[in-house]
């Protein structure tokens, strides 16, 4: 049951046919072979009843015949049988048997050296059918070679319907012919159900195609169905209730996901503008404290006079001009940031970039590795310095606490794709921290607005990249950028 449960709805109704088909044929050759058995008994059976009507009709016309010369007793069976019973035995073709009343047999058609299959001493329950049945009948089956044997039993009366005898009947039921007759009827018609079973199956496949042919065409676009895009719609003609029932369902659906995005993508926008004018308001705070307190310093203390005063002038000038750069490097970083970066591509070969991108670091701890003199790829040079340094810039960062400081840049090619990978021995990241490395403003250090790698990240994935890390705490951390080349 499993099994045809995970079988699609065009194979079961395939195979539903296929079984109706063979189920039918099935029983209407079962139907006929119970019919013909039944009409072969009925046939039986009545042309036993009319022999018996006969026979009964020759025995008491000669009893009652003036050519018998003998009285109508028990005694006299074999005497008043004598020769009859041959005469009457060949017009009716059977075998005909006369018992007394004891069961005995006194009389038979049978002659000579012929085995009859006739008892000579009838058994009680013969007797005690005739005796008990309403019309004195008794029949008894057998079968002998193959053949069924009836004997009929019922007792000879004379005039006063006195019973002096037992007359029996064999009547053997040679049904050769009208077996072979349904043989061959079975036969044609079993041509006839295999003509029918090749034709179920090109209905069945033509038919089961037209039924799921809807239903594969909702399946198609509801797999195509996307949250981040617009859906189209289904138009099917001449469709069945159910199958427009179901499209219409899927359209309605549509619709509503169609609506929902745009109200999820308001929500998130207007959500991301409220959580970067937060970020920007406390970024900006930072150093307008520091500012508003050297001015109001500057001002309690000020003193024309002073012989020092343009030092202090200078100091305080240059206290002011540090806190407008670190306000005007945060506008910039969020300027940076808010802009999907724009891409310059240009042929350039990996390996001199990054080494460009590492010239600007002093730090000796800092190895760079390649295998290849040359891994020439479509990128911006820009974008891909900007990811070497940010990425290298937050190794240098998570080295601070650490002795052997040990920092790998190593870059390969891999499936006609680049691979730059950043490794450090630092302080690693934290199992809470993972899921968080890539959100912008995110930052685990004291300075820094968080943005370098949810930056790295947009770049990377602008080219159809990946950027990904794995990290082990007290141990390092590996960033893994991969780029398509063209």
């Amino acid at each position: 049951m499993l099994k045809l449960n995970k079988l699609s709805l065009r194979i079961r109704i395939f195979i539903a046919m296929l079984v109706l088909v063979l189920l039918t044929s099935v029983l209407i050759a079962a139907v006929t072979i119970y019919q013909y058995k039944e009409q072969t008994e009925e046939y039986n059976q009545g042309r036993l009843d009319r022999k018996e009507n006969a026979v009964t009709a020759s025995i008491n016309y000669w009893l009652n015949s003036t050519q018998n010369s003998f009285e109508i007793i028990e005694e006299n069976l074999a005497f008043i049988f004598k020769d009859k019973i041959y005469e009457i035995s060949n017009i009716e073709k059977l075998e005909i048997n006369i018992y007394n009343l004891k069961g005995k047999l006194v009389k038979s058609s049978r002659a000579g050296f012929i085995k009859s299959e006739a008892p000579r001493q009838l058994e009680n329950i013969v007797l005690k059918g005739l005796e008990n049945n309403t019309d004195h009948r008794f029949i008894d089956v057998k079968e002998i070679k193959s053949n069924s044997l009836q004997s009929s039993y019922l007792y000879i009366t004379d005039n006063k319907f006195k019973p002096i005898g037992i007359l029996n009947l064999q009547y053997v039921q040679d049904n050769t012919v009208q077996d072979k007759d349904l043989e061959e009827f079975l036969i044609r018609m079993a041509y006839v159900y295999f003509l029918m079973f090749v034709l179920a199956i090109l209905l069945a496949y033509f038919l089961s195609s037209y039924i799921t042919r809807s239903i594969k065409a909702v399946t198609e676009k509801m797999r195509l169905t996307r949250l981040n895009k617009q859906n189209e719609k289904i138009i099917l003609n001449n469709a069945s209730t159910e199958i427009y029932t179901l499209v219409n369902a899927y359209n309605y659906m549509v619709d509503e996901l169609e609506n929902s995005a745009i109200r999820l993508a308001k929500s998130e926008r207007e959500q991301a503008w409220r959580e970067m004018a937060k970020q920007v308001a406390h970024e900006i705070k930072n150093p307008l404290t520091p500012m508003r307190l050297t001015v109001q310093s500057f001002q309690r203390r000020f003193n024309p006079e002073d012989p020092e005063i343009k030092d202090k002038l200078n100091d305080f000038s240059t206290t002011l001009i540090q806190q407008i750069d670190t306000m005007s490097s945060i506008a910039s970083a969020f300027s940076n940031f808010a802009k999907m970066p724009t891409k310059k591509p240009e042929q350039l070969n990996v390996i001199d970039v990054v080494k460009h991108a590492l010239d600007i670091f002093t730090e000796d701890y800092i190895s760079y590795f390649y295998k290849e003199e040359i891994i020439q790829a479509y990128l911006d040079k820009t974008q891909l310095i900007r990811i070497v340094n940010n990425l290298v810039k937050n190794a240098t960062q998570a080295l601070n606490e650490v002795e052997n400081k040990k920092i790998e840049v190593t870059v390969s090619e891999t499936n006609n794709k680049v691979e730059i990978l950043v490794a450090d021995n630092g302080k690693g990241i934290s199992e809470e921290d993972k899921e968080k490395v890539f959100e912008p403003k995110f930052t685990t250090k004291t300075s820094g607005m968080g943005l370098g790698l949810a930056m790295v990240k947009n770049i990377v994935e602008a080219y159809g990249g990946t950027i990904s890390f794995t990290s082990q705490l007290n141990i390092g951390t590996v960033f893994k950028v991969v780029l398509p080349k063209n």
